[in-house]
């Protein structure tokens, strides 16, 4: 074959253009009211009171982290299977990153690991809805209650899923979604933080803007040009051209999803005949948002399997390096080989396979098709 089928890919159709042209014609392309169209739409959706959009699922986490009051000194407990950004998000704030280990069956992270790395100086907890399946938050939810804690969500897999009937976005908190090419909806980079608490919105708009109390376009409205700096900020700012194409995308995040699900249910199936391709588990209680679609490749090299199929242009990647295995975190915490073994012993397992809305069947096919072939020559 000589088409490459990636393992993730952004959507853009006629409508997305037509709402970014349509910003580009106006008079605000940054700080207007794009952007708040799409903070009222994100939030809208979710069913939550605030949110604040920023330049990055990065940019969101860290804005979080700002808002829950994050100083140095501060631990916060976090799953080490995730992207290296949940950790640095800590790292940025000056806190500690402490590194918890995942059940075995869908990676995510272990709320009796959590109980056992709690101490005075924990601050909060950072569930990851690692490949777009929800962690167990009424548990979580009992853990961070009864040691006054904050509970926070890294959605950045999971936008548009369901845990137990409720929305992601409702379960935690402070949720922070990405709006990178490769997840659910795009605005080429961006990201957002959404939460029913009033304070830690304030302090989020705050931020996102230099720790400026008002932004340009409120000095324009209230005719004034004058400002204060409250705190140390970032230029966070999103723009509404971005903001315009993730209105328009937001649309159709019913639809992809229910594809992702279609995808995943057929991969399911296809490698039910096949014992050394291991899905990852999904539990009955929630809705999964399918962001990436993780198998554990057993009786064979993983490393081997992945060269095939990328040979045969299968996109295939791997999600992820337990972060504490970085040099980073080896380097400035101490962490090494043993500290989290359930999520190391997966890592040297783990595939991802091609999972967006706009495959067809035919590439699904040649995805199952490769599969058994890579298996058949590394086994």
């Amino acid at each position: 074959m000589t088409k490459f089928i990636p393992y993730g890919c952004q959507c853009i159709d006629e409508d997305d253009i037509k709402a970014v042209v349509e910003v580009l014609k106006s008079d605000w392309i940054t700080t207007g009211p794009a952007v708040d169209e799409f903070e009222k739409a994100i939030t809208e959706f979710v069913g939550v009171e605030y949110g604040v959009a920023v330049s990055s699922g990065t940019a969101a986490l860290h804005t979080a982290m700002y808002a829950i009051g994050i100083a140095p000194g501060d631990e916060v407990i976090i799953p080490t299977m995730t992207f290296t950004a949940t950790a640095t998000a800590v790292v940025f704030q000056g806190g500690r990153p402490v590194f918890c280990d995942v059940d075995a069956g869908k990676l995510l992270i272990d709320p009796n690991q959590v109980e056992a790395k709690i101490t005075p100086k924990t601050k909060a907890i950072i569930a990851v809805d690692y490949t777009g399946q929800t962690c167990q938050y009424d548990v979580l939810r009992e853990i961070a209650d009864k040691n006054n804690l904050v509970l926070v969500a890294d959605a950045c897999h999971s936008i548009g899923g369901e845990y137990k009937g409720q929305k992601v976005g409702t379960l935690a908190d402070i949720t922070t979604f990405s709006f990178h090419p490769v997840k659910h909806i795009t605005t080429g980079e961006g990201g957002m933080v959404v939460t029913n608490n009033a304070k830690y919105y304030q302090r989020m708009r705050m931020f996102r803007n230099h720790g400026i109390t008002l932004d340009q376009r409120q000095r324009c409205e209230k005719g004034q040009w004058f400002y204060e700096v409250e705190d140390v900020g970032y230029n966070y700012r999103i723009t509404d051209i971005q903001c315009a194409l993730g209105t328009s995308q937001l649309k159709k995040l019913p639809g992809w999803i229910k594809r992702r699900q279609e995808i995943a249910l057929r991969y399911d199936e296809s490698f039910k005949g096949l014992s050394e391709i291991q899905p990852l588990d999904v539990t009955p209680y929630g809705s999964h948002a399918y962001h990436l679609y993780v198998v554990r490749v057993l009786g064979a090299d993983r490393n081997e399997v992945f060269s095939f199929l990328r040979d045969a242009n299968i996109g295939v990647n791997v999600h992820y390096i337990p972060v504490h295995l970085h040099p980073l975190y080896r380097r400035h915490f101490g962490t090494k080989e043993g500290l989290c073994p359930v999520a190391e012993a997966a890592y040297i397992q783990i595939l991802s396979f091609p999972i967006f809305p706009m495959m067809t069947d035919g590439d699904v096919d040649t995805v199952i098709q490769a599969v058994y072939e890579a298996m058949a020559k590394n086994t």
